[in-house]
């Protein structure tokens, strides 16, 4: 049986349930094969070389874990600068928060060449290789520069923008092409792989052909969508642990006669939390009845907090919240509850329960598992409402929710008071068909599925 390789940016303990069903999943492929886990240690040496790092390596179980270690150039400009500074707004349709800089894009090649370095080292000839994200586009690149001939997959955790956006990119064409050296490329959803295929054909003069196959620049890749999911059993195991009760408890008790709204997300410009705060007020002034009744507990964890963009973001949402607190709140009733803290992941499914209506709006969004976190948490005989943006991956899936496009600020109003309207028939009735889609496609399907086809060269 070949041993399973997993590279991603951060490595996590598989055994520990707090790192999340995907690392869990991921985890028990690494485990059946004896498998290695290799990515970024997390640690920044100040006095390091730029293209070097030291490596690490320890045992979880049956899987070996390898770490690099990076120092503070190389992490700024790979990390901070490109990676989020450039792939993430440009892949979530930001190109006016992107800061193109050549030495930036040049730390993320020589990152990419120290990381396959360092993998090719501890590699056996008949590894599966299976690379995530998008800090790590050109890895295999690297690796086949080296010799790497061993199957090599991709699965990419965001969307995939427009080719029109995409070649805004400088360099957009090196860091495609890159793409062409996995055997193999997941993503999120079929929009996503559309927008692969039409850049391959407008830009690299692919030919397209049938099954996902994209054949470019001398070489030929599947490209085809594996919507991730989450791990149901085990999501829904951990809302019956004490901390889940004790937090359902709590906010049933603190907002005794209220509807609740729950919005959690880290805080990030793709999330639409600025537009959810919009069309909150919205329903407070169109729909007046929602006054004193309807409180709005958003969650926004903090994320990226050295980034300025991130931190006009915080200071907009507590202005925000703080107006409509003062516009519409009185003695015995604050309109919004909003929290810029994490909230520990053991407590989630409480949270989500509490909420008549779960809120999962981004403008954009590669998958978005809150939306089947908020789900499976809820209770079937009794379940709350999923209000989703079209434009997040889960869409595709999730027909049964209210989808909405995030921008209307009137529409996702209407719907949010559609959502707190709905009869408990045809509440159970969304929330079945949700379950049922959700249990099809979790998160082992999601990994057996695309490793089933990296295996056998589909």
């Amino acid at each position: 049986m070949s041993r399973l390789v997993v590279v991603s940016n951060r490595v996590a303990d598989p055994r520990k349930t707090s790192s999340g069903g995907l690392a869990v999943a991921v985890g028990q492929a690494l485990e059946s094969s004896g498998g290695l886990w290799f990515g970024w240690s997390g640690k920044i040496r100040e006095d390091g070389t730029p293209g070097e790092g030291e490596l690490h390596t320890s045992q979880a179980g049956k899987v070996q874990m390898a770490t690099v270690d990076l120092c503070r150039e190389d992490h700024d400009a790979y990390y901070l600068n490109y990676s989020n500074g450039v792939l993430w707004p440009v892949f979530h349709y930001r190109l006016e928060l992107a800061d193109f800089r050549a030495a930036d894009l040049n730390s993320y090649r020589q990152v990419n060449k120290l990381f396959a370095h360092k993998l090719h080292s501890l590699l056996r000839p008949d590894d599966i290789i299976w690379v995530h994200d998008y800090h790590l586009i050109p890895l295999a690149a690297e690796l086949r520069a080296m010799g790497c001939r061993q199957r090599i997959g991709f699965f990419l955790h965001i969307p995939v923008p427009p080719p029109q956006l995409l070649a805004a990119i400088p360099d957009h064409e090196w860091l495609m092409r890159s793409l062409f050296s996995y055997d193999l490329l997941g993503f999120q959803s079929e929009t996503d792989v559309t927008h692969f295929r039409h850049y391959a054909e407008s830009e690299l003069h692919a030919q397209l052909g049938d099954d996902g196959l994209v054949d470019a620049v001398g070489a030929q890749v599947h490209a085809r969508a594996y919507p991730i999911g989450i791990d149901v059993d085990e999501f829904q195991s951990l809302g019956e642990n004490g901390d889940a009760q004790d937090m359902y408890k709590k906010l049933k008790s603190t907002y005794s006669g209220q509807r609740l709204l729950v919005g959690v997300e880290r805080l990030d410009y793709s999330k639409g939390l600025r537009h959810r705060l919009y069309a909150f007020r919205r329903l407070l002034e169109n729909y007046p009845e929602n006054r004193g009744q309807t409180t709005l507990v958003q969650i926004a964890s903090p994320s990226r907090e050295a980034v300025g963009a991130y931190e006009d973001l915080r200071r907009s949402l507590e202005s925000l919240s703080g107006s409509i607190n003062g516009d519409f709140g009185d003695l015995e009733w604050n309109p919004v509850r909003y929290v810029h803290r994490s909230v520990a992941r053991k407590r989630l499914p409480g949270l989500y329960r509490a909420g008549s209506v779960g809120l999962v709006t981004p403008l954009r969004d590669g998958m978005n598992l809150v939306a089947k976190e908020y789900v499976v948490a809820q209770n079937p005989e009794d379940p709350g409402v999923l209000v989703l943006s079209r434009f997040a991956g889960a869409a595709e899936q999730l027909q049964e929710a209210l989808l909405v496009n995030p921008y209307d600020v009137s529409k996702t109003a209407e719907m949010i008071q559609r959502a707190l309207h709905m009869s408990l028939e045809e509440r159970i009735e969304r929330h079945t068909a949700l379950m049922e889609r959700l249990r099809e496609h979790d998160v082992h399907w999601w990994s057996k599925t695309f490793l089933s086809d990296l295996n056998s060269g589909r």
